[in-house]
C-alpha cells in the first residue's frame, strides 16, 4: 500500500511561511508567490497539496483567500485547504472554487454537528484536524489547549463519514524533530478513520517509516519545512511513498 505525500503551503500575509511550534511570531518566510510554489511542487510530481490560511486560523474566516485561489488555479492536482473554515458558507464557497478537501479543526471541537452535516453532504470532502499539545486537543490556531483528549475527538467522528483525520503534534511542527510516529500510528489503530501524519517531518526516514504503516490506517503525510530547507527531496519522498 502506498501513502500520499502532501507538500505544505502555509500562508501568512499572502506569503509562503513555516511556523515553529505553531507560533505566529516565529514564522520563516520562504516566498511571496504561493502559486509559483504550488507549480514547483506539481513539477516535482506532487498530485496533492496541503494549504493552510494561518491568519484565517486565528480570526475564524478567510484572510489569504486571493492567495488560495491563485494556488487552486495553478495546481493541476488536488488541493486540501484548512484555516478558519468554521461555517457552511465557507465550506461551500471553497468547494465551488475547486478545493478538493476541506480541513476543519476548531469547529470540530466546538461545533461537531456542523462538521458531521458537512461530511454527510460532501462525501469524501471533509478532513478533521486533530491537533495535539501534550495529548490534548489544541484549538484557535493552536493558541488554546482544550481538556479533550485526542482519541476522544477522533471517536466523536467515527461514524460521521469524514474522509480522514489530520493528526499534528504541535510541539514538533516546523521543528524538524521527526514526526511523532508512535502517537500517529496509535491513533490510526484506535479508530476506523484514515489518518494523515503532520508535524516535524525531518527527512526521508519519516516518509519511509510512515509508509510501512499504511496497513494500520496511515493515509498520508504532510511535509513543509524539510522541503523548503532542502532536507527532503520531494521526488524521492514521492517515490518512497509509492514504492512501499
Amino acid at each position: 500500500m502506498s501513502i500520499i505525500v502532501f507538500p505544505a503551503i502555509d500562508l501568512k500575509g499572502g506569503q509562503v511561511v513555516r511556523l515553529a511550534e505553531g507560533d505566529m511570531d516565529r514564522a520563516t518566510v520562504y516566498g511571496d508567490d504561493p502559486a509559483a510554489q504550488a507549480l514547483l511542487f506539481a513539477q516535482a510530481g506532487a498530485q496533492h497539496l496541503h494549504v493552510v490560511d494561518l491568519d484565517g486560523s486565528f480570526v475564524g474566516k478567510a484572510v489569504n483567500g486571493a492567495a488560495v485561489e491563485s494556488i487552486v488555479s495553478a495546481f493541476p492536482g488536488h488541493v486540501q485547504l484548512g484555516g478558519g473554515i468554521r461555517n457552511r458558507e465557507a465550506v461551500e464557497r471553497w468547494f465551488d472554487l475547486g478545493v478538493s478537501r476541506i480541513v476543519i479543526g476548531t469547529a470540530a471541537l466546538k461545533d461537531p454537528e456542523f462538521v458531521k452535516a458537512a461530511a454527510r453532504d460532501f462525501p469524501g470532502g471533509i478532513v478533521v484536524a486533530v491537533d495535539a499539545r501534550d495529548g490534548f486537543v489544541a484549538t484557535e490556531g493552536w493558541a488554546e489547549k482544550s481538556d479533550m483528549e485526542v482519541i476522544d475527538l477522533a471517536r466523536r467522528f467515527e461514524d460521521a463519514g469524514v474522509a480522514s483525520l489530520l493528526f499534528t503534534d504541535v510541539g514538533r511542527d516546523g521543528m524538524l524533530k521527526g514526526c511523532n510516529i508512535d502517537a500517529t500510528v496509535s491513533l490510526a489503530r484506535a479508530c476506523s478513520i484514515p489518518v494523515i501524519a503532520s508535524g516535524g517531518v525531518a527527512g526521508i526516514s519519516d516518509i519511509r517509516i510512515l509508509s510501512l504503516h499504511a496497513q494500520d490506517g496511515i493515509e498520508g503525510v504532510i511535509t513543509g519545512r524539510a522541503l523548503y530547507d532542502g532536507r527532503l527531496d520531494l521526488k524521492a519522498a514521492l517515490a518512497v511513498a509509492a514504492a512501499e
